[in-house]
């Protein structure tokens, strides 16, 4: 018997990203854990109404989406902790400024260019619904077929509930195969 927990969310873990944006002529860094996939060339950035980063995404309608490793974990961290409106964050990560005028970061090993297409409003949240228009990453991250190696990338993931920041584990299985083999 399953006990209800209420209204929790219960989609985590979910891959740590810092999110890029130039507001007020300055590129601004926020950490955001609240993502999403929405098929194969559009993802979702929520962040709560109150945050500094919002007014540039909404003003340029773009940002980037960084995905974080655990070299860069203090750095996103911090970025998390401390607001663009009251401390200036634009030489927390070195960059350099997209030919659409979007910081990338450089020392992120996947950096996500996007271009916001709408934005979804809820109690307390903008959701940005983004195209990606570019994916720059670091060639040690890159296999074969020119993709990305999420055995060498290893995302960080955070987890909701108790605010935690997790290691990616190891390969259970290949998808849509396993399914197969048990038939």
């Amino acid at each position: 018997m399953k006990k209800d927990i209420g209204k929790s969310l219960a989609l985590y873990p979910t891959p740590l990203v810092v999110v890029g944006a130039v507001v007020e002529g300055k590129p601004n860094w926020l950490l955001v854990g609240h993502l999403g996939i929405m098929g194969h060339d559009h993802i979702m950035v929520s962040l709560a109404n109150a945050h500094y980063t919002n007014k540039g995404i909404k003003e340029a309608k773009k940002l980037s989406v960084a995905i974080v490793d655990e070299a860069m974990l203090t750095k996103a961290d911090y970025v998390g902790c401390v607001s663009g409106a009251k401390e200036d964050k634009s030489g927390i990560f070195a960059y350099h400024m997209s030919e659409a005028g979007v910081p990338i970061m450089d020392e992120a090993p996947v950096v996500m260019e996007c271009s916001v297409e709408d934005i979804y409003q809820t109690q307390g949240f903008e959701s940005f619904i983004c195209t990606i228009d570019h994916v720059y990453a670091e060639e040690q991250v890159i296999n074969g077929q020119g993709k990305l190696d999420y055995h060498t990338l290893k995302p960080v993931l955070f987890e909701m509930p108790t605010y935690e920041y997790l290691r990616t584990g190891d390969i259970i299985g290949k998808c849509m195969k396993i399914g197969k083999e048990e038939a």
